[in-house]
């Protein structure tokens, strides 16, 4: 065991160059960290840059560094057949996705599920397209406070979601509500990822907000991941932001909560602080796709990466010598690209550690397995032949 504990950060969405097969999905020419820096003039990411994020492509402000003997810097090109967030992380962790979840981004549910949904749950409908949930409240809250109906709505993910006001529906109703949803949405034509109940108090538009009660009725993987194998073997898989969520709690051995992206990498410095464990510190900060890559917001996600950049900073003066930190991201969300979906592209992945004294660029990488098989190969692990991946040797 070289690294007793390993850090695996994933910047949602900040990918870095369609992947080669970027066409298949119309998303030819997309480029998350390019665009971005091209958009504002210029990122300023020293600690990023000192890794060698700029070796990977060209983004502005950014030196391609080419001596950081600290960390190693490569791209990695998803093998799954997909561009959602439960297909990228899940394949981080040895699953290879053959069949994409459905999305009902531009379309809205069928009709047909909305009727199933109605009748079982008793309730009225409302909504039925692609919002962003603070928006949607915005629009619908008033409505559906007075009437006790049901906001549903979706966006670029594989998701059906579920807003309905505390007090007027109650928490417990709109669960019972979202497992029916779950139920419904098993079906082959209706297979999304994930359910979620969305409950939020105020009294009208201006004043609405949603409430920590979020609950996710997610797919969990078929077969044990690479994060299975290390619970079973007694190491810990501390799962900070949705992760927990993404993988619906299974091989999840402690799940912390976050609200934004600067609240995920307190907690995550906290578990530096923390020397009492060994294992793997799985992070999603998601705020990067939610708030800046959906919107189209390149100014609000250059200033974000800007952040993040000073929190690795924070986080690194503060890891041991056996302390291993990988970034990476999950898919692309280009703000400058054409929609408001993901784009298909191919992500970084910068390792560092105050013991690694050789790093450089790596050749890509063609599974984002790789980086699950690797944190297995760390600790002496081994995988099953059902997962993918192939350990980076170098780290």
């Amino acid at each position: 065991m070289k690294y007793k504990r390993i850090f695996l950060i994933v910047a949602d969405s900040a990918g870095i160059g369609n992947a080669p097969d970027a066409a298949r999905f119309d998303d030819e020419g997309s480029n998350t960290w390019r665009h971005i820096a091209e958009a504002v003039g210029g990122l300023n990411v020293p600690n990023m840059e000192s890794m060698g994020i700029g070796e990977l492509t060209e983004i502005k402000g950014v030196n391609p560094i080419h001596d950081h003997p600290n960390a190693f810097s490569m791209r990695l090109i998803e093998k799954s057949n997909g561009k959602d967030t439960m297909t990228g992380h899940w394949e981080m962790m040895g699953v290879y996705t053959t069949k994409p979840f459905i999305t009902f981004t531009d379309t809205g549910f069928p009709k047909e599920l909305m009727d199933e949904l109605e009748e079982k749950t008793g309730h009225k409908l409302i909504g039925n397209y692609a919002s962003s949930g603070t928006e949607i409240l915005v629009k619908l809250g008033e409505e559906q406070k007075r009437d006790n109906s049901l906001i549903v709505y979706t966006s670029a993910d594989s998701v059906l979601q579920i807003a309905a006001h505390e007090e007027t529906t109650g928490v417990k109703e709109l669960y019972r509500c979202c497992e029916i949803a779950r139920e419904i949405c098993m079906k082959p034509e209706y297979y999304v990822g994930r359910v979620i109940a969305r409950p939020f108090v105020g009294n009208c538009k201006d004043d609405f907000k949603r409430t920590p009660n979020r609950h996710d009725y997610a797919l969990a993987p078929s077969i044990d991941t690479d994060m299975d194998i290390l619970k079973q073997n007694g190491y810990m898989t501390s799962c900070v932001g949705k992760i927990s969520d993404i993988f619906n709690g299974k091989g999840v051995a402690k799940t912390v909560k976050t609200i934004s992206n600067m609240d995920g990498m307190d907690k995550t410095i906290d578990q530096v602080k923390n020397d009492d464990w060994n294992g793997l510190c799985f992070v999603n900060l998601v705020e990067f796709d939610s708030e800046y890559g959906h919107r189209r917001d390149p100014k609000g996600y250059a200033r974000a990466l800007e952040e993040f950049d000073v929190r690795i900073g924070e986080m690194i003066s503060l890891m041991r010598e056996d302390d291993l930190l990988m970034i990476t991201a999950d898919h692309g969300n280009d703000p400058t690209y054409k929609g408001t979906d993901h784009t298909r592209e191919t992500v970084p992945l910068l390792v560092y550690s105050k013991s690694i004294k050789n790093g450089k660029r790596l050749e890509d990488r063609f599974s984002f397995g790789d980086i699950g098989e690797t944190i297995l190969k760390n600790f002496g692990l081994e995988s099953s032949s059902e997962l993918i991946g192939k350990a980076i040797d170098e780290i």
